[in-house]
Order: C-alpha cells, then structure tokens, then sequence
C-alpha cells in the first residue's frame, strides 16, 4: 500500500489543467482560482489624503499655539483641494486630498475654530495623520498570483485597483455517483436491509464549497452493466469522475473492474485509516477517483487525498494544508495505517470523539477538525498532535 503522501504525491503528478480560462466580472470571482497574475496599474491611495477629520496645514505655521491660522479652504473627500496659501489651513475630512503645500493634519479635537480661524492646541509631530500617495499599492507591483483562489479580501483589493474583471480558470465540472442496491434517498421509506445514501449529500456539498460544477449522476445499481452504462455518461457530461462504493474486495463491489475495463486503475489501497480501498485512474479518458463506500471514509479520503488533486486540476498553486500542534486529551494506539482521528478543540487540547469506526458519521459532525496520526506512533494525554481543523481544508 502507498502512504498518503505518496498517494498525494503521485495524484499531483497526474494532474493536468483540465479547465481553459474565461474572463469574468469580478463581483462574479469569489472562489474562483486566478488563471494570471494581477499587477497594480495604479499607486493606491492614488494621492496624500487625510487619515482624519481635520486641519491640513504646513508644519511650520502651528508652531505657535496662540496664534490663529486663516482658514482658506475646505475640503471634502471627492472633491479637489487647491494649494494652500502660506500660513493658512483648510478644513478637511477623512480621505479628502491634502492641499499641495500642507503637510501635516491636526484632529479636529486638537483645534479651536473661530471667526474663520483655527487655532492648534496641541501641535502632532510633523507629516502625523496622512496617509501618503501609493503606501497601501504602488504601480507595477504583483498585488495577486496567478493560481490563487480569491477571497474576499482580495476582490476587494483589486477592486482598489480599479478592476472589473479578471481572467481566471473555468470551473471543474466533477460527476459524482454512488453505487449500491442498499442505497435509497431521505424522504423514501427504508425497507430492511436498506440505508439512507449520507455520502450523495456529503460529496455534493463539499465539492460545492470548494467551488466545482457538480454533475449529479445519482445511484448505480450493483451490476457491472448499470455501472457501465452511468460510468461512460459521467465520463462524457464532467472532467472528473468521484464514485462512493464499489471499489473494495467484495464479489458486488463492481466499480474497479469496471473502471479497468473502460480505461485504468493506476492506484488502488492507500495505508491510510479510514479509507484504504481508495482508486485512482482514468475513465473513457477522463480522470477517476473512487472513494470508499463507509461515510467517514469518505469524509476523510475526499479533504486528504482527493482534494489536492482536484485543487491542482483547477489551477489552484498551493495545495497543502498546513497542521495545528495541539496538546492531546487522550491515548490511542499507533496501527500500520496513517490514522485521521475525528477530534474537537477544548481550551486545554483536543479530544478524540470514543467511536473512531468508519461508519459513526456523527463524529465527522460531532469534531470540528482531525488529528493526523502517524505510523505506529502512539498518543498519549499531554502529546503535541497534528490537528487539522475544517477550515483548513477550505
């Protein structure tokens, strides 16, 4: 069996920009992946401008607090401030451009206004309270890098910029099914034998989150024809075909060979707990991943080892996920598989949820993170621990 960084690794190797770049407006971009780099084409604040409410005057003429300086003009933010003349001030408000010649603003708490004069009753060091031309962007400067997903920070920042579209990569179209006879859909009635299908609704959200076109291929049932059939119309509808089920040992897990047939299975069984009967090949010329039939196995292997591929298939530069050291609450035994423990956060450590079974779906919800469990290595209370919050898989 690979290990998961191996796993990873030759995931990563495979991948390919399955997806060609649009343009599109920016307000649109939230989670998209950018297919350039973004330079600054202009400096950012384009001007001096105050930082407060105020009097901009020269320096050298609040030097003697009992004297009055002559208001000249007033300036509002959006509007255009003429030079100051020598030895008077202007009434200006935040972000409002600081008259050529000044250069210092006085909060407007430390100042006395009267008959058109200003007098200053506690002078700031000098240039105090301007926000200079270019200190937040300079022109030619690399704002944002090509394979970088957006957030909302950084619309927001090429929005500072004056941008209103941005070249980025198409979104991933990833068809998802599910195979097994036992499998019905909340709301139906179960008969025995029979579950809810839980990894439908779990794989469809979180490819979601992560920002890919879903193609829904619902259930396949156990029969090697009826997997056939659906494999070859997801392969033809998605760039990425993700199956649930279907890829272990038993004589109804039919995936796998079906994959086979129509294409190849270059990766089967990673030493990873839970979620070892984890398959990588291709499918009618399209990329495969078959996760494992049990929820958490799912849960697990989708964030761990699907998710870096998917993400570096969308263009996405960095694809690491980066752990919390974490004191641990608890004692678990090392095994011969890298374990990812279902675990939640206290203000004294992590604790591990008692059922670590790949079936109890409830600890996935339950924890709000994992603790990456080396081989072999034992936990014991009081351990500094890998811990994987959620989020970090976001």
């Amino acid at each position: 069996m690979l290990s998961v960084n191996e796993a990873i690794d030759a995931l990563l190797g495979d991948s390919k920009r399955l997806v060609k770049h649009e343009t599109i407006d920016l307000i649109d971009a939230s989670g998209r992946t950018l297919a350039g780099n973004i330079i600054a084409p202009i400096d950012v604040p384009p001007a001096d401008n105050s930082a407060m409410d105020g009097y901009a005057i020269r320096f050298a003429d609040g030097s003697d607090p009992q004297s009055g300086i002559t208001l000249s003009q007033r300036v509002t933010a959006g509007s255009v401030a003429g030079e100051l003349e020598p030895a008077t001030a202007a009434r200006i408000f935040t972000g409002a451009e600081v008259p050529t010649g000044a250069d210092t603003v006085v909060m407007q708490e430390h100042c006395e206004e009267a008959g058109g004069a200003v007098r200053i009753l506690k002078l700031p060091e000098q240039g105090a309270n301007i926000r200079r031309r270019g200190q937040d962007l300079s022109t030619g400067q690399k704002v944002l890098s090509k394979g970088q997903r957006l957030r909302s920070q950084d619309l927001g920042l090429a929005a500072s910029l004056g941008i209103s579209r941005v070249g980025v990569y198409r979104r991933l179209k990833v068809a998802v099914m599910s195979t097994g006879d036992e499998l019905r859909e909340p709301g139906d009635d179960l008969q025995p034998g029979q579950i809810y299908n839980s990894n439908r609704y779990m794989m469809k959200s979180q490819l979601a989150a992560w920002g890919f076109d879903i193609v829904d291929m619902g259930v396949a049932r156990d029969d090697p024809e009826a997997v056939r059939q659906m494999m070859i119309q997801a392969a033809s509808e998605a760039d990425v075909v993700i199956t649930s089920g279907g890829v272990s040992v038993g004589e109804e897990d039919h995936v796998k060979d079906v994959v086979a047939s129509l294409g190849a299975i270059d990766l089967w069984r990673i030493a990873v707990k839970p979620g070892k009967p984890f398959a990588f090949g291709q499918v009618c010329g399209k990329p495969f991943i078959g996760l494992p039939g049990n929820p958490v196995s799912v849960f697990v292997t989708l964030l761990v080892i699907a998710r870096p591929y998917l993400f570096a298939c969308q263009g996405v530069s960095d694809t690491a996920v980066h752990a919390v050291r974490q004191i641990a609450l608890f004692d678990k035994k090392g095994s011969q598989r890298e374990d990812y423990l279902r675990v939640r956060a206290t203000a004294n450590g992590v604790e591990l949820f008692p059922n670590q079974s790949s079936g109890v779906l409830f600890s996935t919800s339950w924890g709000d993170g994992l603790v990456r469990q080396s081989v072999g290595r034992d936990i014991q209370t009081g351990n500094l621990v890998d811990y994987l919050p959620y989020a970090v898989f976001n």
